[in-house]
């Protein structure tokens, strides 16, 4: 009987590893396109380095300050690790490089999204300490957005007329370029501002049920929070899906970061609100927002779900009693986004992007139910982790 079962294990492993192959086989075609599309539409565009979305059937670029520009070579970082091909890893290098102005740009907290999705990756699998340098700086501006009234670095400059210091659950995915940053340089500087930012959002931003807020506004003399809000989601009050999933990765990372006990806790409740939410489809590919007064009349988010999905990885590695558990999970969402459902056609009108049905801005207008860089970024994280998993 034992036998049986270990040849059912090694059957499953060998089919899960082939199935992989396959999908992997298609992705660089899909990145193959993209690539193309990329130069066609980039002749047109002098200053924009970097793929985001498909807006009225055309392919939008945008320039390195952008907050997504980071992910496309990112993604191209990935499918080098996952393919070993130097190519891609030649292609991540085209597109990295023209971020490196960014490492001392203060005027955005988004030095973690840009700099070490793009650097971060080429410097763990090349070794470059050119990479690392520019990290090091990019560390060193980003840290000065934090008020130590506050105990937070400040997320958005812009909306002057809603917010005076705003914070965005989104800010948490920063963190791990000052944790690293601090490794490298044993600067306390940069652990000290990271574990702030982390408890103090702990403390405020989220409700009893574990969902998360979008946006909190604090004043900067004394810092008390003034204002719980969303920007992106249904209402203040609902639980937008990307950001439940911002959290859950940016509290495991931290417990990873700090071995702090109650980062880990947290990212355990915020999976469980997730996975066991009444209204997250049987797919596990999130509507946009689990309060939508019209769900399942409205769009999903392949996006939250692809960040879920490498969050669950990632958790499953530091717990390992519960490993089985989130990794079933984590398979699941990455079996769905690899069917014909979520995955884009290879040379179709999503102009070289993977997955297809994610949700930026809905009540702002853009990126409704639309390819979105960041969707491909994580999709192709989360495969890279399943690969890797024990």
């Amino acid at each position: 009987m034992m036998n049986k079962i270990i040849l059912l294990l090694l059957f499953l492993s060998f089919s899960g590893a082939g199935q992989q192959a396959s999908l992997i086989s298609k992705i660089e075609s899909q990145m193959d396109y993209a690539l193309r599309e990329s130069s066609r539409f980039a002749s047109r565009n002098s200053d924009k380095v970097s793929p985001r979305t498909v807006r009225n059937d055309s392919l939008i670029l945008v320039a390195s300050k952008d907050w997504c520009s980071g992910f496309f070579p990112g993604g191209l970082w990935y499918l080098y690790e996952l393919t070993g091909n130097k190519k891609w890893a030649a292609q991540a290098e085209n597109y990295t490089l023209p971020l490196e102005k960014e490492k001392m740009n203060a005027g955005t907290h988004d030095m973690g999204f840009k700099m070490f999705t793009s650097f971060g990756n080429g410097l763990r699998l090349t070794n470059n300490s050119t990479y690392r340098d520019i990290l090091i700086q990019s560390a060193r501006t980003n840290i000065k957005r934090f008020n130590p009234v506050t105990g937070v670095i400040r997320s958005w400059d812009h909306s002057r007329d809603k917010w005076d210091n705003p914070v965005i659950i989104d800010n948490m995915m920063n963190l791990e370029l000052l944790f690293w940053a601090f490794k490298e340089t044993k600067d306390s500087a940069f652990y000290k501002v990271a574990v702030s930012h982390a408890n103090t959002t702990m403390k405020n931003h989220f409700r009893p049920d574990f969902s998360s807020y979008h946006v909190l506004d604090y004043d900067v003399k004394t810092g008390a929070v003034v204002k719980k809000n969303t920007h992106q989601g249904y209402a203040h009050e609902s639980a937008w899906a990307r950001g439940q999933a911002w959290a859950l990765y940016g509290y495991a990372v931290c417990y990873r970061e700090t071995g702090k006990k109650e980062y880990l806790k947290l990212a355990e409740n915020i999976s469980q609100y997730i996975l066991n939410h009444p209204r997250l489809p049987s797919d596990l590919v999130p509507y946009w927002d689990f309060d939508d007064s019209k769900i399942p009349h409205v769009p999903r988010d392949a996006s939250a779900a692809a960040i879920t999905a490498s969050a669950l990885y990632e958790l499953a590695n530091l717990q390992p009693y519960k490993k089985v558990y989130y990794q079933g999970f984590a398979d699941k969402i990455l079996s769905s986004l690899s069917s014909s459902d979520y995955l884009a056609p290879v040379a179709s009108s999503s102009h070289g992007f993977l997955l297809n049905h994610s949700t930026g801005g809905l009540p702002n207008g853009f990126e409704i139910d639309a390819p979105i860089v960041y969707a491909d970024y994580y999709f192709l994280e989360a495969l890279v982790r399943q690969k890797n998993k024990k």
